[in-house]
């Protein structure tokens, strides 16, 4: 059954698709746009992290480090409420309406490039939106640990394991994303691709 294709299986066929294989052709692209719309739909409903990521700092730091008073306060509110805006920011706008039943080639094509360019826009949003109030939640904990530290009690070598772990996860977070954009722009080459075997056929 073709819903159950690998998807470098149907992009090898929507390349490689015969003249009389126009029908086939687009419905594989209506289901690789349903594909996209439920990546789109789990990224949004992962936008819901980020104040939780936040809030967790935010509790567990003015737990831990009470004495600080508005020194932390301040940032950490910030955090949190730049998260909480950020869900309402990266899901405006971005939930996509249903699929017409019986799309033609073209018009698949153009839904798909859509959706591809509303996903992009979200990996996008994501940075300012998401990670942002995470990194100064994070960043305001770290301060915090500065502030906190004396001879006895320093932040070097007992914090050094969490500051590696930040750095490591900032490093693979833009590793991701940087993927994440390259296979975007594939996905666009390629359906660029099948309108033009199309035309010449």
């Amino acid at each position: 059954m073709q819903d159950d294709l690998p998807e470098t299986e149907l992009r090898a066929m929507w390349l490689n698709q015969p003249t009389e294989a126009s029908k086939m052709t687009s419905k594989l692209i209506e289901q690789r746009l349903r594909e996209l719309r439920a990546k789109t739909r789990k990224k949004l409903i992962g936008s819901f992290a980020g104040p939780f990521v936040a809030g967790m700092f935010c509790a567990y730091g003015l737990k831990e480090f009470a004495g600080l008073g508005l020194a932390l306060q301040v940032p950490f509110a910030c955090a949190v409420a730049w998260s909480l805006a950020g869900v309402y920011f990266l899901n405006r706008g971005m939930w996509p309406a249903a699929i017409s039943g019986d799309m033609g080639l073209s018009t698949g094509l153009e839904f798909c490039r859509r959706e591809i360019g509303r996903h992009r826009d979200l990996v996008r949003r994501v940075l300012v939106w998401s990670f942002g109030p995470i990194m100064l939640a994070i960043a305001t904990f770290v301060v915090a640990l500065v502030m906190v530290s004396t001879r006895e009690r320093g932040i070097f070598p007992n914090g050094l394991p969490f500051l590696t772990l930040v750095v490591v996860w900032v490093v693979a977070w833009f590793v991701i994303r940087l993927r994440e954009q390259r296979g975007l722009q594939r996905e666009i080459d390629e359906l660029n691709d099948v309108e033009t075997n199309n035309r010449r056929n």
